[in-house]
């Protein structure tokens, strides 16, 4: 059972590995451990075990736990929160972002990659960022999301935000949150720009889009970039970007 990793600079926030690791979680999911006396667990993760036990252990230590959060609905992130809140007597919240902050964070609501999807703020510069930023890589818009147009205005809203540190739902720490963001908002709008080039130049196939704007992508990886591009023609369709049939 792996000890909890505390942040860089930030003793008050410890992070657990959960043992799910995957192309869509990386090294796994990561469980976040906040405050103490008690504790928040900010995304418990999958239904394992022994993750389960590394949790309690880890907030037995910080005087229990006294409210589980979740920054989405995604599997990866809760399967464990109901078992987890039971075991400790907690609440398990996904809130919105009108709601009232618990456990001293402010929620900012965040969707694209899933449509309830929130980041945790805390006062000094920290933020709890689900999926919406990795830690390596870039993050999944799925059909079912909330679209990537609300997924960069989330990215321009976190950017907006004076951070320290980013906790990322998968990856290491990232602390140069500015950076990251901005690689991120970067990322996609030269995606859309050799997409949009690309179907200026008449290509209608999709195949031959995903060939041809998502090159550098992996083949294990191209369902995802498969996702990727069909949330980027989404959204040019939405804003009129998008004339004619495309082919498969």
């Amino acid at each position: 059972m792996a000890a909890p990793e505390p942040a860089p600079g930030h003793p008050e926030i410890a992070k657990l590995l959960a043992p799910n690791p995957g192309p869509m979680t990386l090294e796994g999911t990561n469980t976040y451990l906040y405050g103490e006396g008690p504790c928040a667990v900010i995304d418990p993760g999958p239904d394992d075990d022994g993750h389960v036990e590394a949790i309690l252990a880890a907030a037995e230590e910080r005087g229990g736990i006294g409210v589980v959060l979740l920054t989405h609905s995604h599997a990866d992130h809760t399967a464990a929160a109901e078992r987890l809140g039971a075991a400790a007597g907690a609440e398990v919240i996904l809130p919105r972002e009108d709601e009232e902050a618990r456990a001293g964070l402010r929620v900012l609501a965040t969707p694209g990659h899933a449509v309830d999807h929130v980041c945790f703020l805390t006062d000094d510069g920290v933020c709890f960022a689900g999926d919406l930023v990795l830690g390596l890589g870039s993050t999944i818009v799925g059909p079912d999301g909330g679209g990537l147009a609300a997924y960069m205005e989330s990215l321009r809203l976190l950017r907006a935000e004076p951070l320290r540190l980013i906790c990322p739902g998968h990856g290491p720490w990232i602390t140069d949150p500015d950076a990251k963001l901005d690689e991120y908002i970067g990322h996609r709008e030269e995606r859309e720009r050799r997409l949009v080039s690309a179907l200026e130049r008449g290509e209608r196939s999709r195949a031959a889009l995903l060939a041809e704007v998502w090159d550098d992508v992996p083949a294990v990886l191209l369902p995802m970039a498969a996702m990727a591009m069909e949330a980027h023609l989404e959204k040019l369709e939405a804003e009129g970007g998008l004339s004619g049939e495309l082919s498969a």
